[in-house]
């Protein structure tokens, strides 16, 4: 009986996948924009306005702590060279000197403001969630994803390609997470380049360019973490509770994104995949999401626009 159940439960899921394939198939070819790179430093094309607020933050504050430490570092160097005790065979006994406590004092105060001054309307702005043109749940499971279009009343699953649920009829020389010339073809089948192994997901969150969209996270087991680095958001995902964060894409695009929580053994193969793809398309999209997932029909304004 438990082997028939868990091959329900894998079958239920093979279907799933396929099914998703044919909702997505009419996105057609997309850039790719928000993308890890090997030995990449930097952070990823910011494709929002909270992740370009966020770098500008970042840079900033660098450039403030970099002063500081070469300020320190050079203090120190001098202390060492002026005070060592062949060039002061006799040290000093005096134990305050009011002005200098005052002013280390002061100065890093006046640092810290400076620093508030311009992060916290960077976090409020993102913690103040406006209101929706589109609304997704993504519940976070060991280890993948369910993503319900709130507005419209449907959900599919999200597999990264190359875990055994993701692995349909065509693909039975695949070997999970292992890349070799059969898990190339099978990202290059499910419009993938083979560098998005690890990346690439069976069905993507399908989102309109240039609207405000919010995601409310959950956890379905134990503690995820939606994150998007490109569009400069995370979020933790935990059994529960519900959180939101929002954002609005501003490049029609594909990005990958990452549990940002340890979740278990899989928790590195998680991935996040977002298309954001023309208001048009998404319509396009829409009409046969709700067809395949089974949602609610959409009102005629939407669904007799060709």
């Amino acid at each position: 009986m438990r082997f028939l159940t868990k091959f329900s439960a894998l079958s239920a899921s093979a279907l799933a996948v396929a099914s998703a394939a044919k909702a997505q198939d009419a996105l057609g070819d997309l850039e790719v924009i928000g993308k890890p790179l090997e030995k990449g430093i930097g952070f990823q094309p910011a494709a929002t306005e909270l992740a370009r607020e966020l770098q500008w933050l970042d840079g900033m504050i660098l450039w403030i702590i970099t002063a500081i430490v070469i300020f320190v570092t050079a203090l120190i160097l001098w202390i060492m060279f002026r005070y060592s005790a062949k060039r002061n065979p006799k040290p000093a006994t005096f134990t305050h000197n009011s002005p200098l406590e005052v002013a280390w004092t002061l100065i890093p105060i006046v640092i810290l403001i400076f620093i508030g001054a311009f992060s916290l309307p960077v976090l409020f702005k993102q913690q103040t969630i406006p209101t929706a043109d589109v609304t997704i749940k993504a519940t976070g499971s060991k280890w993948f994803w369910t993503y319900e279009y709130v507005d419209h009343g449907f959900e599919f699953d999200s597999y990264m390609i190359g875990q055994p649920a993701s692995l349909g009829d065509e693909d039975g020389d695949v070997t999970p997470y292992v890349r070799d010339a059969a898990m190339d073809a099978m990202l290059e089948r499910n419009g993938y380049s083979p560098e998005d192994f690890l990346l690439a997901t069976t069905t993507a969150v399908v989102i309109p360019v240039n609207k405000t969209i919010v995601v409310q996270t959950t956890g379905a087991d134990v503690i995820h973490s939606w994150a998007m680095p490109a569009f400069g958001v995370k979020q933790d995902a935990v059994p529960g509770r519900l959180a939101e964060l929002w954002f609005k894409a501003e490049k029609e695009g594909v990005y990958f994104g990452q549990c940002s929580e340890l979740c278990g053994k899989d928790h590195s193969y998680m991935p996040i995949t977002v298309k954001v793809v023309s208001e048009e398309a998404y319509e396009e999209w829409l009409k046969g999401a709700v067809d395949e997932y089974a949602g609610t029909p959409l009102p005629l304004t939407v669904a007799s626009n060709d």
